[in-house]
């Protein structure tokens, strides 16, 4: 499994299609698929929480609650009716609740996918993030899983990666909301690549990051065939450069997610955000330095978004 101080996870079946804005062209920017990624050199610094160790990751399992909570997702979802990955987790240490990204198998395969398309836009008040979810510039896995893969013994995921037809509108300019707002299964935001995020939970509502089989870049295929991402891995972060902060990602409330490395290349830990999973920085928008409220990825779970900052 490919971890290079970053974040992963995926699980659920649940798309949401949104319509382009009325209107013609104007105030239209349209980005090309590798350069949605906008980086910036930070100050330097350092995270105060403590450095999180890939092979002892905190478990989140349970770490669900029906408000913000630093650490949690919260989740508009209380009964979990899905399925997850059911075979042996031998990589979950039960007893100190931690599990190891080392030793965690990874879905063999590195499957193209040259019909690959997004488009990130502003238009008037809107950024509409448009793609057939098919990750541009990276490859995945094979899905379904084979039985000749040796990760089959720990996951049989029997479905099969297609092209869907989305398209997000989200606020260009994303404003707190008087209230933070609970995360539905499903897609929580669309990455640089053109892939859709999920948020931390599996269909059984523990932490699909620790127990879901994923592939060299982290994503897997849900039912109806919609692959996405539960955590953001070193396929969209690349490699950690110190003191550098890299969008990855934009959450449904229009506020940006990003990898940052502090000076000595670490993320930063749950104990460096807030309950939804943010903090307020400097980071490159639109082109730009600006100092606002961002998501931020980090190696324990939530990983990326706890709740939505910002109004949908």
């Amino acid at each position: 499994m490919k971890w290079l101080a970053a974040a992963m996870v995926a699980t659920a079946s649940f798309l949401t299609l949104g319509s382009a804005p009325a209107g013609h062209g104007a105030n239209v920017r349209v980005s090309g698929p590798r350069s949605n990624k906008s980086s910036l050199k930070l100050k330097t610094f350092t995270w105060t929480g403590r450095p999180v160790s890939p092979k002892a990751i905190p478990l989140g399992d349970g770490h669900v609650s029906t408000s913000p909570k630093r650490g949690y997702v919260d989740s508009c979802v209380t009964q979990f009716n899905g399925k997850g990955a059911n075979g042996k987790t031998p990589w979950i240490d039960k007893l100190a609740m931690t599990w190891d990204a080392r030793t965690k198998p990874t879905v063999e395969g590195a499957v193209s996918w040259p019909s690959a398309t997004h488009t990130f836009s502003v238009i008037y008040a809107s950024r509409v993030l448009s793609t057939n979810d098919l990750p541009e510039g990276e490859k995945t896995g094979t899905f379904p899983i084979q039985t000749s893969d040796p990760a089959y013994q720990y996951d049989q995921n029997p479905n099969t990666i297609v092209a869907q037809s989305i398209i997000e509108n989200v606020p260009a300019s994303p404003r707190r909301t008087s209230a933070p707002e609970c995360l539905n299964l499903g897609p929580i935001g669309v990455t640089t690549d053109g892939v859709v995020l999920f948020d931390a939970l599996d269909g059984e509502g523990r932490d699909a990051g620790a127990h879901e089989i994923l592939d060299a870049c982290d994503g897997h295929p849900a039912p109806g065939g919609v692959y996405h991402y539960h955590v953001i891995g070193s396929c969209l972060t690349g490699r950690a450069e110190k003191d550098t902060s890299v969008l990855v990602g934009y959450a449904l409330d229009g506020y940006g997610i990003y990898a940052e490395w502090d000076s000595k290349g670490n993320l930063p830990t749950d104990a460096d955000l807030d309950a939804c999973h943010g903090r307020t920085s400097t980071v490159e928008w639109d082109g730009k330095a600006r100092d606002m409220y961002h998501y931020d990825v980090t190696l324990e779970y939530p990983y990326t978004v706890g709740c939505f900052h910002g109004s949908l």
